[in-house]
């Protein structure tokens, strides 16, 4: 229980008293304990007289002489009140304490203190003041005078050490594995990032953004959680790949300078960790976004150092069709077939990495996906309308084969739009069928859409065209699209909305 206490000049008084009758210090913190009710730790202070300053000050010149961690007269206090109140002390703390006192660290603690400290602890303790007391008829009681000479004092000091020693690395390891987050719910934000990549291929970018922040935040609570290290790194992996997500979902609401920051963000968490299929994915989402913004050169290189993090797989053949298509807007038509034969190569090759093929949904490239990558790189190429009418409608086939739930309604519709672009171009005008992109519900009409949408436009006004009721009806319908979308939806807004 808390002491009693005395005045400083009832205490001052007992203490020279007792040293004037050759007392020890030890003996005047036993009477202070005894009438007053002290605990050991104070009562030890108070028998050499000094304030917790005073008592600190010693501490700091004893054993912090590069001043890196220095005790305070406040942090002494603190030990001193447990455990009703203050901070544990632990026990390197306990032994630095007793050599300020010049006394035995089993001194400095009481049964109270014994029956509120964790169990190594406790076990270390009760050891150390076993190993303190003597055999029957082998010691007596002066013996125990802590720094007594002979064979005994080696003895003990031995047993010290080696008990320390043990404390400290059960101590260090009982710090190392708590852990204030389950497995559970790792788990949980894990199966949330794989729901919302699959949600993302049908469902509108805007509600699933908001989705994707409320399950970023509890991320970043998390983290600020005592954790694993392993913890750590599935946490990073995660807001890596959601923001990846992110960006992905601002760059379709039209918000360019946002993506490009959501993915830099992304990449930080990815280079923490070292996560070369996340590094990969990021350098092909800037790559992608490059080319829909019309910097070709920019996306060809950004796909170039993607294959550089994952050259097999799916992951691998999307990055060579993001090469092909930047390449065939350059004008380079041999180097485009390469990346597309590479492209093929590489998705042949056995390969699974954790993001495309285990979280997959937007992040996967399945063979839909890839056609229509290899069908927009070949919708550059003027006069291969046939072979480019070939490809986009065997996409068009491989997306209508897949389960809605798996669909990415963005790539198909832009499949649809090129599909058009070339059937226009080859003079097949009454072949054009984007009813499949029209009918897409305002939610859905993302800023990739009336881009490629005006390259018909381009095309209907073309002299073949002109006077053509057909074609302009089409061209209406196209402008009637692109005013009813959820990128004008959201300009329409007011500035704080």
């Amino acid at each position: 229980m808390p002491h009693s206490g005395a005045s400083k000049r009832q205490r001052d008084a007992l203490r020279e008293r007792m040293l004037a009758d050759g007392r020890t210090r030890r003996d005047i913190a036993e009477e202070m304990m005894r009438r007053w009710g002290y605990r050991p730790r104070i009562a030890w202070r108070y028998a050499h007289g000094w304030s917790q300053d005073a008592a600190a000050d010693r501490y700091n010149r004893l054993h912090d002489e590069e001043g890196r961690a220095p005790m305070s007269g406040t942090r002494i206090g603190a030990y001193e009140r447990w455990p009703h109140g203050g901070e544990r002390p632990r026990l390197e703390y306990l032994r630095a304490l007793a050599e300020v006192f010049e006394t035995d660290l089993t001194l400095l603690v009481d049964e109270d203190d014994l029956s509120h400290l964790p169990k190594p602890q406790r076990l270390t303790l009760l050891e150390l003041i076993k190993s303190r007391s003597p055999d029957p008829g082998v010691q007596n009681e002066e013996n125990l005078a802590y720094g007594q000479s002979g064979e005994y004092e080696d003895d003990i000091s031995g047993r010290e050490v080696v008990i320390m020693v043990a404390h400290e690395g059960s101590e260090h390891a009982e710090q190392a594995e708590r852990r204030d987050i389950g497995e559970a719910t790792l788990e949980q934000l894990r199966a949330d990032v794989i729901r919302l990549s699959h949600e993302y291929l049908t469902g509108s970018p805007l509600p699933l953004l908001m989705e994707m922040r409320r399950v970023r935040r509890r991320m970043y609570a998390a983290l600020d959680k005592r954790l694993w290290p392993r913890d750590t790194t599935e946490l990073y992996l995660l807001i890596g790949t959601l923001n990846a997500l992110m960006a992905n979902a601002v760059d379709d609401l039209g918000y360019e300078h946002a993506a490009d920051e959501l993915l830099r963000a992304g990449w930080a968490y990815a280079i923490a960790i070292d996560h070369r299929p996340l590094m990969a994915f990021l350098r092909g989402s800037a790559s992608s976004t490059a080319y829909w913004r019309d910097r070709p050169r920019q996306a060809r290189d950004l796909a170039e150092s993607a294959l550089q993090y994952l050259p097999d797989g799916h992951g691998a053949a999307r990055f060579h069709l993001l090469y092909a298509q930047a390449a065939a807007k350059l004008g380079d038509v041999s180097g485009a077939k390469r990346a597309i034969e590479a492209a093929r190569d590489a998705a042949e090759r056995p390969h699974r990495d954790e993001i495309h093929d285990d979280i997959g949904g937007q992040f996967a490239c399945p063979p839909a996906k890839r056609a229509y990558l290899a069908g927009n790189t070949l919708v550059a190429e003027r006069g291969n309308e046939r072979d480019t009418i070939a490809e986009l409608t065997r996409a068009a086939d491989l997306f209508a084969a897949e389960p809605e739930a798996v669909r990415s309604y963005g790539c198909e519709a832009i499949n649809h739009v090129n599909l058009a672009l070339a059937q226009v171009r080859d003079g097949q005008l009454d072949a054009v069928d984007l009813s499949k992109v029209f009918e897409l519900p305002i939610a859905k009409r993302i800023e990739a859409l009336p881009k490629a949408l005006t390259n018909v436009r381009a095309e209907l006004a073309q002299p073949r065209y002109r006077g053509s009721a057909a074609a302009a009806e089409l061209d209406e319908r196209i402008e009637a699209f692109g005013r009813e979308s959820i990128i004008e939806d959201l300009r329409d807004l007011p500035s704080g909305g």
